[in-house]
């Protein structure tokens, strides 16, 4: 697929004007699963838009991985976007979760398309306002919810996000997640096999009706 196929893919902007110069000025770059593209305290001068794949976004502490959200296609991170705007160092990190493709705008460009274009400001704006909201959930997840709860609340979203009630994560991947460690999900998922909710195979969870 070349640059000017996946730059037409984004439906968000709409000035034609706004496409030629992301056709001019836009650099596009693919990407294999589990590739690190943005470290934490990283300065960056360009700002990821994903075209097709995923990245997730997690913040390191004491050797736990604490996930905050996934860039999907047409979407933006909002970390990078802060890191561009006040010119500091990333608070987060970004890895691929898939073959992915991203295109790269320079951040000098930000504000001024900002002011010249008002599909690209929504875009900007939403991306503030959903990740927001997203970060808003996933607090009140963590101070309101039980582990427990959550672990079982995040493998019935996952089988229905993806159509497949076996998750192929395992304890480790799914206390990332979470913001937990291995020790507790395993000993909770081992009470839900007890329980009859779920079936623990080798690399991944089966989830029961």
């Amino acid at each position: 697929m070349d640059s000017k196929t996946s730059i037409s893919q984004l439906n968000l902007f709409k000035e034609p004007e706004l496409k030629e110069e992301i056709q001019k000025n836009g650099d596009i770059q693919s990407f294999s699963k589990d590739e690190l593209l943005i470290r934490e305290g990283q300065y960056l001068k360009v700002l990821p838009i994903v075209l097709n794949g995923s990245i997730r976004v997690f913040q390191t502490y004491e050797d736990r991985e604490i996930v905050l959200y996934y860039v999907l296609p047409q979407e933006t991170c909002i970390m990078s976007l802060a890191a561009c705007f006040f010119n500091t160092g990333s608070a987060s990190n970004a890895v691929t979760e898939e073959d992915t493709e991203v295109l790269f705008i320079p951040s000098h460009l930000i504000p001024i398309w900002q002011k010249k274009y008002p599909s690209w400001n929504e875009f900007i704006l939403k991306a503030y306002r959903n990740r927001y909201n997203e970060l808003l959930e996933a607090f009140n997840n963590v101070v309101f919810k039980k582990i427990d709860e959550r672990i079982m609340i995040y493998l019935e979203e996952h089988a229905t996000k993806n159509n497949s009630r076996n998750i192929p994560l395992s304890h480790q991947a799914l206390a990332y997640e979470l913001g937990t460690t291995r020790v507790v999900v395993s000993r909770i998922l081992k009470n839900f096999e007890i329980e009859g909710k779920v079936i623990l195979h080798r690399g991944y969870i089966e989830l029961k009706k």
